[in-house]
């Protein structure tokens, strides 16, 4: 996935596009282009201390809260507000409203943590979990609607493995000091929680071990985040009595009927080997550390909605000791957020009246048929995919269809209730309804008008299930989309990441689905040989990148999104090449060419400073390489670029052509 913009009336920028102060005229293009390209803006841009990093997104997301906090003050302090803005106005002020936060302390969960208290048997625990469920929090596994693998016209439900409090099973599995380290800070942020909740120091702190434990054993049942991406590997279709001989002490039948009253007969288990595991660790361990388990799981994923106290404890762990920020987000972006998160499609619709014009969309449309055009024409002269594969692939792009600004249709919350009473139970009760709202889909035809983002969001994104690309209205502005600017620069930011959306189609995931988005090897033995070559080797370049310290990118979870950039790079250069017939542009800007400024500005999309602790927490868990990475990673393959900016062999900008990348 990437971030992009349209043009919103939100920023101003020269008709230039690229500001010249962003270089650093010190370094050669030639030996590192990132820096080249952004190290002035790098000097200059130093991370906020409420922010782990900061880059080209966030810049763009600043834009876009501003606007987003105008929208729910307007309609927080509305006299007689329409339904969208009492939804999203009642919300926002009750997350506003911090006396009243701090005098409620942690009474409103009160019922929730009756329920656990009240658990007596380990019978009861798939009820509860059920419940917790409903609540958004992923307790013991996690449950959703997919649409079935095998079949992308029907939806079916599915589980997946969960239930940790740490970003990934790696954390609680490594034994280098810095993750045992981490692990120990987990266990002290824990015991600092429970106290928060009323437990005595010791107490807090022996349960605080448990829970670590707890975790430990499901992480160990737990699927490493490469083996997470082999989506056939990770489909298993199974009838409801199947589900239950993997875990015989969870009765299946018992967390349906707390879960859903939709009937449901069969389960995607994406990782059957972790349910095997969830049974082992459910009988071994006892009730009274299942409970302080759930106890946890409640603190932990509603502490930001709770009192000053919970909220500043919840930010020491996850924002400051795992990402690095200094201080917390000021308090209405926050809220903001969280509004987004929840009533999305409500606050979306009053984001785009204000600020997405048709025009922008249908600029957005032309660019996709022309970087649809460069794939189409691409496809057709792939020295290395034979013609059966060729005509599949070519019906598959046919297939696509494009998403932009916001759905056609959109959610109705009418049957979702929010006041300005207790924050925690709007975000409790906008989970219950986001639930339900999912699972009600269950052994229906798959709807494809939904949306998987919300209107506002700075990112944009591929479904291979509905091959489909979609860019939300908040990423289509600068530096993505500059209605003031060249087509070089447009190319070189949104013409790229729509060409790097359209690659997801194919790339080592997305290959895997057919035109109408279920798992289907749609390639013959000879092409897919052709292509797992050509993927290994950006798997090696990127695997050779040293991010910080000792610590490599990892080629292999990295490589979807390396593909990705590389495809999305070369087909917009091919797109603007037939711009550039229809529209010739010989003069230069800024004493560079339109090529030129076409890479500058791939590379100014990607302009970031980061903590240490957050391109570690990257590295770790994220399929996207660091920002430097994915300019110089891509470019270096590309004879294109060295052609542009002169590179001669041997230079760390010019791979040499045995070991070029060459995929699209």
């Amino acid at each position: 996935m990437v971030v992009v913009a349209a043009s919103l009336v939100l920023a101003s920028r020269s008709v230039a596009g690229i500001n010249p102060k962003d270089f650093d005229p010190s370094v050669k293009p030639a030996n590192d282009f990132y820096h080249f390209a952004d190290g002035g803006w790098i000097k200059a841009n130093p991370v906020p201390a409420a922010y782990s990093a900061w880059g080209a997104f966030h810049e763009v997301q600043k834009r876009n809260e501003a606007a987003l906090k105008t929208i729910l003050e307007t309609a927080a302090g509305a006299p007689s507000p329409s339904p969208l803005q009492k939804i999203v106005g009642d919300f926002y002020a009750s997350g506003m409203d911090e006396a009243a936060i701090e005098t409620a302390g942690l009474s409103p969960l009160s019922a929730e943590l009756a329920k656990i208290d009240a658990l007596k048997s380990l019978d009861e625990i798939p009820a509860l979990v059920a419940h917790f469920h409903r609540a958004g929090l992923t307790a013991g596994f996690a449950i959703s609607s997919e649409q079935d693998p095998g079949n992308s016209s029907i939806v079916i439900a599915g589980i997946a493995q969960g239930g940790l409090g740490l970003p990934d099973r790696d954390y609680y599995l490594r034994e280098d000091e810095p993750s045992k380290a981490l692990r120990e800070q987990y266990v002290a942020h824990i015991a600092r929680v429970l106290q928060l909740a009323g437990d005595k120091p010791e107490t807090a702190q022996a349960s605080a071990a448990l829970v670590l434990k707890l975790e430990t054993a499901l992480a160990k049942g737990s699927k490493t985040n490469v083996e997470l991406r082999d989506p056939v590997a990770n489909y298993h279709k199974l009838a409801l009595v199947d589900v239950q001989k993997l875990s015989p002490h969870f009765d299946w039948q018992h967390y349906l009927a707390a879960a859903t009253p939709v009937s449901i007969t069969e389960i995607d288990v994406g990782q059957p080997a972790f349910f095997q595991t969830l049974e082992q660790v459910l009988v071994s361990t006892p009730l009274s550390d299942w409970k302080v388990y759930f106890r946890w799981h409640l603190l932990n994923g509603f502490s930001p909605y709770l009192n000053k106290a919970f909220q500043e404890e919840d930010f020491s762990f996850y924002g400051k000791t795992l990402k690095g920020a200094k201080e917390l987000h000021e308090r209405w972006k926050r809220v903001l957020e969280t509004v987004d998160d929840e009533v999305g499609e409500a606050l979306g619709q009053l984001y785009v009246a204000e600020y997405f014009p048709p025009a922008s969309k249908a600029r957005m449309l032309a660019l996709v048929n022309n970087l649809r055009g460069a794939l189409r024409a691409r496809l057709q002269t792939l020295d290395w995919m034979d013609d059966a594969t060729r005509a599949k692939a070519l019906l598959k792009l046919d297939a696509f269809n494009v998403k932009i600004g916001y759905p056609d249709k959109w959610k109705d919350y009418r049957k979702l209730h929010i006041d300005r009473g207790a924050y925690v139970l709007n975000v409790l009760r906008s989970a219950e309804f986001a639930f339900d709202f999912n699972l009600s889909k269950i052994g229906k035809p798959v709807d494809r008008t939904l949306w998987g983002m919300t209107p506002p969001t700075v990112n944009a994104y591929y479904d291979p299930s509905m091959n489909e690309i979609v860019f939300p209205a908040g990423i289509l502005q600068p530096p993505f989309f500059d209605a003031q600017a060249d087509d070089a620069v447009n190319y070189g930011g949104i013409g790229a990441v729509i060409g790097h959306e359209m690659t997801h189609g194919f790339d080592d995931q997305g290959r895997q689905y057919d035109a109408q988005g279920s798992l289907n090897d749609w390639w013959t033995p000879e092409s897919a040989k052709r292509f797992a070559d050509r993927s290994s080797r950006i798997v090696k370049q990127f695997s050779n990148y040293v991010a910080i310290d000792n610590l490599h990118v990892n080629g292999d979870l990295t490589q979807g999104e390396n593909i990705a950039d590389l495809g999305g790079v070369k087909l917009a250069y091919a797109a603007l090449q037939t711009a550039l017939k229809q529209h010739p542009q010989t003069e230069k800007i800024d004493g560079f060419t339109p090529t030129q400024r076409f890479f500058l500005s791939w590379a100014e999309v990607w302009h970031t400073n980061q903590r240490p602790e957050q391109e570690r927490l990257q590295i770790n868990t994220d399929p996207h390489s660091p920002a430097q990475f994915r300019v110089n990673g891509p470019l270096s393959n590309l004879p294109e670029f060295s052609d542009a900016f002169d590179i001669p062999a041997g230079s760390p900008m010019r791979r040499n052509d045995a070991d070029r990348v060459d995929i699209w």
